[in-house]
């Protein structure tokens, strides 16, 4: 979100053929997942299904050339997952990523558009 502008939200999103391979909510739940160890202690802090937490590691995994999450099945004190080398390097470009959008945002094309957006939508018009 830009800080002149904060009914504006520019976020970036990185594809992989039809797949997002990176995301806002992906680099986020990277570092849940860096944060707390595990897919399923990221998704419960991210007030998110394991399942789905899963698909979106499973999806990353497959759109990078090396995977970002490294998971070590089992119950005991070395289960879990962590970020890959290869996951914290994106991430760290990722992240970066986004503060040169936000910084890139603060521009008289940005202030045009902001200044033409509706604080929030207009009731639906039946048919």
């Amino acid at each position: 979100m830009t800080g002149r502008f904060p009914q504006l939200s520019i976020r970036s999103r990185l594809l992989c053929g039809e797949e997002i391979a990176m995301g806002p909510g992906k680099a986020d739940l990277l570092e849940a997942i860096r944060a707390h160890g595990s897919i399923s202690a990221a998704a419960r802090a991210m007030d998110m299904s394991y399942r789905r937490a899963w698909l979106l590691v499973d999806a990353m995994n497959r759109c990078w050339a090396q995977p970002l999450v490294a998971t070590s099945p089992g119950r005991a004190g070395g289960s879990g997952a962590q970020l890959t080398e290869a996951g914290e390097t994106i991430l760290a470009h990722y992240r970066a990523l986004e503060q040169r959008i936000e910084q890139a945002a603060d521009n008289p094309d940005t202030a045009a558009l902001a200044a033409l957006l509706r604080p929030i939508p207009t009731e639906r018009q039946e048919h």
